[in-house]
């Protein structure tokens, strides 16, 4: 060896044939050449290691360590997702028991006792909270019951003074208008008092539901009584009934609900408009011409006004509203082709 190359060591590759092989294969090794002084006398020393091998041990160890971190990943996840279904099982339960509270059945809710305390606090203020809320609900529905009771007597007489009074052939003309106003003024307080007790009613389940409906009959019934009203508007009356269509539900409210979409659409139809009328198994459908769509978020609201001109109470829609939560109804509103188009979905 010269002496220059014994003072440092060598690094190269190189490539051999794999021993033992069934068939030739040339394999690479990294190979480092060091002199070494054993008693005084230089020694070369090399050192062979077969990258081949290395690169496979490498990628064996790399899978090896990636499956075993999947493997703890999804453990853990799973041992995560079991111990958040236990530990939030109260939770899940007190979340749905509220989600199935209703108001108008003034009934409080029993929850589950939980070992947890945050829980056990969770439940006490809310059973707080609906008591009171019940309680609130509770004293608003017979104040608006009795209150809507007492008027009636009243205004019952103030408006038979006023009509006593209207038929007095000794009033002068501007008195006649003030009695005029004062009996339409009267007229109007009863029928608001006469609906807000229809919804106290409502509200307080008083009605049964369970009759069978002849629903055809009573549209067709409503239609004639309310034949002058069309006349009156020239309004162009289109229907299409369907025959025998028998429902489930509360036959005077139902009436109420008829009566007050059509009414509904009488006060909305300008003269000479028209007003469609569906009947089928699963729809009752109320259309009536018109120029801009109505503000959906008011509709079903109690006092709500849908216009200037309209002289109502503000509550028939609330009432139809109600009707159709009481008999598991739905009604909904849309605007096409310059009409407005109630429908009441069985």
């Amino acid at each position: 060896i010269p002496f220059d190359n014994l003072k440092k060591d060598i690094y190269f590759t190189i490539e051999k044939q794999k021993p033992f092989a069934a068939e030739p294969e040339i394999e690479r090794y990294r190979a480092m050449k060091k002199v070494v002084y054993i008693n005084s006398r230089p020694y070369l020393f090399t050192i062979e290691t077969n990258i081949e091998e290395s690169e496979e041990t490498i990628a064996a160890i790399t899978a090896t360590t990636i499956f075993f971190f999947i493997m703890i990943v999804l453990g853990l996840l799973f041992l995560n997702r079991r111990l958040s279904l236990t530990v939030w099982k109260p939770f899940r339960n007190t979340l749905e028991n509220l989600k199935s509270f209703n108001l108008n059945t003034q009934q409080t809710i029993e929850f589950e006792k939980t070992d947890i305390k945050e829980f056990e606090e969770l439940h006490q203020s809310l059973n707080k909270l609906i008591e009171h809320n019940i309680s609130a609900f509770k004293t608003q529905k017979e104040f608006t019951e009795n209150a809507s009771h007492e008027l009636q007597t009243p205004l019952a007489i103030l408006k038979n003074k006023v009509d006593l009074l209207l038929q007095n052939e000794d009033l002068t003309e501007k008195q006649y208008q003030i009695a005029e106003k004062m009996n339409l003024a009267l007229a109007r307080s009863s029928r608001i008092n006469k609906n807000l007790l229809l919804l106290a009613k409502i509200d307080n389940s008083q009605f049964d539901n369970s009759e069978v409906i002849d629903f055809e009959n009573l549209v067709k019934q409503s239609l004639r009584l309310l034949e002058e009203h069309f006349l009156q508007k020239d309004i162009l009356v289109k229907k299409a009934i369907s025959q025998t269509i028998k429902l489930n539900g509360n036959s005077s409210l139902t009436e109420v609900l008829v009566n007050n979409l059509l009414i509904n659409a009488i006060r909305n139809t300008p003269p000479n408009g028209l007003i469609s009328v569906k009947l089928t198994d699963s729809t009752f459908e109320v259309s009536n011409s018109g120029v801009e769509k109505l503000d959906s978020n008011l509709l079903f609201k109690r006092f709500s006004r849908l216009s200037k001109e309209n002289n109502g109470s503000g509550l028939g829609l609330a009432i139809i509203k109600e009707i159709c939560n009481f008999q598991n109804w739905t009604i909904d509103y849309k605007f096409e082709n310059n009409n407005h188009i109630f429908f009441v979905k069985f």
